[in-house]
């Protein structure tokens, strides 16, 4: 019987080469590891489909984590952007005309390039029954090798938040920080990212004087940065809310392509450099903490 079984292996594993879904070869390995429903006619065979993509060497895992960083950043800004259109609402109703905060937002989003349909459908969302207002909270927190975080949160629920996040910090290191013990040690500021591929720093430097921008800020590199790496570096404009619509029509008029920040971005004053076990330990609490669904941005003073 195990020879007939392995004779059906071996053949069900020919077949597994000339065709592209990978049941095959999970039917073959039922059998193999239950022999006894190979005896069963029409018994059920449990199929595995896999929906993550797989990653077929160093490059391919890079790049679908860059996508999956890239959409989860899109996500968290069309989130954040959603909040304050609730919060306008809520405030001053949903005419325009009348609601200046909600011009604000919307002239933001416009600005942002935040699709039509969510603001819509968060106008809409704001006059539901039961639906609250949105408010910002920020928490502060001490990572690995001396590293501060600062954790910004747009919430309908403030004790849902914290609790969140304090259950995070504690399965995943950190500590929570008295406030104002962190935050000084940030600026908050207008950020516009632009890859370094798509232009270079004495052409940023000429649009951001003419622009009124603070400063061009770039891209760290390390001793051992791929060329997958470095094409995946971004320079950041710095400006005010006064020049920052003047930065970006500097750079629409040059024709480079940009990111736009998410309203606002936290910078900090100094860098604090650590070895690559903090660095680590901080990048997965920073991660997590990324993925609670009230928390909008997180910011850290490391290198």
């Amino acid at each position: 019987m195990r020879a007939l079984l392995q004779l059906q292996l071996q053949a069900l594993t020919t077949r597994l080469s000339h065709s592209s879904s990978s049941s095959i070869f999970f039917r073959a390995k039922t059998l193999w590891l239950n022999p006894n429903r190979a005896c069963t006619q029409n018994s059920q065979v449990r199929r595995i489909w896999f929906s993550a993509p797989v990653c077929m060497g160093r490059r391919s895992c890079k790049i679908a984590g860059r996508k999956e960083a890239q959409d989860a950043k899109k996500a968290k800004l069309y989130s954040r952007i959603g909040k304050e259109v609730v919060s306008a609402v809520k405030r001053g109703g949903p005419n325009v005309t009348s609601n200046s905060v909600l011009a604000a937002v919307l002239e933001k989003a416009k600005e942002l390039d935040v699709p039509k349909d969510i603001l819509e459908r968060n106008i809409k969302r704001a006059s539901e029954k039961g639906q609250e207002a949105y408010i910002e909270k920020v928490y502060e927190v001490y990572g690995y090798g001396g590293v501060s975080i600062v954790v910004e949160v747009s919430t309908d629920k403030a004790h849902r938040s914290v609790a969140k996040i304090r259950e995070v910090i504690r399965d995943y290191g950190g500590k929570m920080a008295d406030s104002g013990s962190v935050t000084f040690k940030f600026r908050r500021v207008r950020v516009v990212n632009i890859k370094a591929t798509s232009a270079d720093k004495d052409q940023l430097l000429s649009i951001a004087l003419d622009a009124g921008a603070e400063d061009v800020i770039e891209p760290p590199t390390y001793e051992d940065d791929t060329e997958e790496d470095s094409s995946e570096r971004y320079y950041k404009i710095v400006g005010s809310s006064e020049n920052y619509s003047s930065i970006l029509s500097k750079l629409r008029e040059e024709g480079i392509d940009f990111e736009p920040d998410n309203g606002s971005e936290l910078l900090p004053n100094t860098t604090v450099e650590v070895d690559d076990e903090a660095m680590d330990l901080n990048k997965q609490l920073m991660s997590k903490l990324l993925e609670l669904d009230d928390v909008d941005a997180v910011y850290t003073d490391q290198k």
